[in-house]
């Protein structure tokens, strides 16, 4: 059984923090201005993690927007006691766990709609322009698909259209639309994916691959 480590909290200043030259995680310009106006709006709340030699572990983003709001200290906690492995490791897992996690989205809405009463910067919580237009935009208003002809050839190369509307099937038989626009955005992070009917025919094909195995 580990024993309980405790950790210090302590003031550094920004120009003493040395970066992880092998930090995998990535962070644009976009997502450092949306930490900087965080920061102004909530102030400095997650301090940044760093080893018995002022070398950052955890909160690259959060000290590259300290660096840009001009900031002359930081919190940080200081882990002193953590083997290089466990640091390496660390770095990798801080950012991929909380990746694993999802959203409740009729909760996430529900809150999104009390913040939006009463006036509240909605551009502060981090979403992306297009994370809540699939709900309203391409998945509560799609047009219903046209009957088959007779005359339709069974074996006619098929069409990006026909992919649409077996992605039209799908949505209409999924009992939880906000769980579908979940996954969605999800592939679409995944992936690297902009565009919303690209992630949905990348959940067509899967759904079609798992059809034909039954």
């Amino acid at each position: 059984m580990t024993a309980k480590k405790k950790h210090k909290l302590v003031e550094k200043k920004v120009s003493d923090l040395i970066p992880y030259v092998n930090n995998s995680r990535v962070h644009d310009e976009e997502q450092i201005i949306q930490i900087c106006s965080s920061i102004k709006e909530f102030g400095f709340t997650n301090p940044v993690l760093i080893d018995g030699e002022n070398g950052v572990i955890a909160g690259h983003g959060r000290l590259m927007a300290a660096k840009k709001l001009e900031l002359k200290t930081v919190p940080c906690i200081v882990l002193a006691d953590l083997t290089e492995a466990q640091k390496k490791a660390y770095v990798i897992a801080d950012n991929q766990i909380a990746l694993n996690s999802s959203w409740d989205m009729e909760k996430l809405n529900l809150e999104m709609e009390s913040l939006e009463a009463v006036d509240f910067d909605l551009d502060l919580l981090g979403f992306d322009e297009n994370f809540f237009q699939v709900s309203t935009d391409e998945f509560f208003d799609v047009p219903e698909a046209p009957k088959a002809s007779d005359d339709d050839d069974p074996d006619r190369e098929r069409k990006r259209t026909d992919d649409g509307y077996s992605a039209f099937e799908l949505i209409m038989l999924h009992d939880n639309k906000l769980k579908l626009i979940e996954v969605i955005n999800q592939i679409k992070n995944d992936l690297s994916i902009t565009a919303t009917e690209d992630a949905l025919m990348v959940l067509v094909d899967k759904y079609v691959s798992q059809e034909e195995i039954h």
